[in-house]
């Protein structure tokens, strides 16, 4: 048996009980929530389209005209295909008989497809001493170029120490020489300037000179045959 217990409370308590209840659970318990987000709608097909009548469009992509909607199904149907609603604000709605399945598979590949083409262009850096060694710095001017080929852009840091700051001539020899051998493929985006006590220049990939030194090889290999 459940006993009913009234408690007296101060009317301030109550008022601030009925605004608990108006405003619902606290934002920490709220938070675990799930949240739905819309997604995009489908295509309409076959006895899913509203319209009366609809424009026909074959599977070749050749207009059949005005048909309705029946006849436009028992059409699709007779090929063992569907009817999809391609143009539903049109009026009449444009619908094409299509393999809707095959449709969404080659959709979906098209879409996977471009993500994996799709490049992030970023801005990375690459660090140098005024008196780096000739392997650390063709292992690091290597790795500049494979940047500039993924299409990054690349900010070279020439870092100085001590006394070594008093010899900036030192630091924008390193950054020349880096240029001289990324000429054709990148471009000098910011000039060599002081930062601190580092020296920073930033290269851009350079699309043009690489098409323009893709097309002289090509013609120095169809001269050569």
């Amino acid at each position: 048996m459940v006993r009913r217990v009234d408690v007296a409370l101060p009317g301030r308590a109550w008022l601030r009980l009925h605004e608990m209840v108006a405003e619902g659970p606290p934002a920490r318990e709220r938070g675990r929530c799930r949240i739905v987000t819309a997604t995009a709608p489908e295509h309409r097909i076959n006895d899913r389209i509203r319209a009366r009548e609809v424009r026909l469009v074959d599977p070749e992509g050749q207009q059949l005209g005005i048909k309705p909607l029946p006849e436009a199904l028992t059409i699709a149907r007779g090929l063992d295909m569907d009817l999809v609603e391609v143009a539903p604000m049109a009026n009449p709605p444009v619908c094409r008989i299509m393999d809707y399945g095959k449709f969404k598979f080659d959709e979906a590949q098209r879409a996977k497809e471009s993500r994996r083409k799709a490049v992030h262009v970023g801005l990375k850096e690459m660090k140098y001493r005024p008196k780096i060694g000739p392997g650390d710095f063709d292992t690091k001017t290597r790795q500049v170029a494979r940047f500039l080929d993924e299409g990054h852009k690349v900010k070279i840091t020439i870092m100085f120490r001590g006394r070594e700051v008093f010899h900036p001539e030192l630091g924008k020899k390193i950054l020349d020489r880096i240029a001289e051998q990324m000429d054709g493929s990148a471009k000098v985006e910011a000039e060599p300037r002081l930062d601190g006590r580092n020296m920073v220049m930033v290269l851009a990939p350079d699309k043009r000179a690489k098409q323009s030194a893709a097309a002289r090889q090509r013609n120095e290999e169809h001269q050569e045959e």
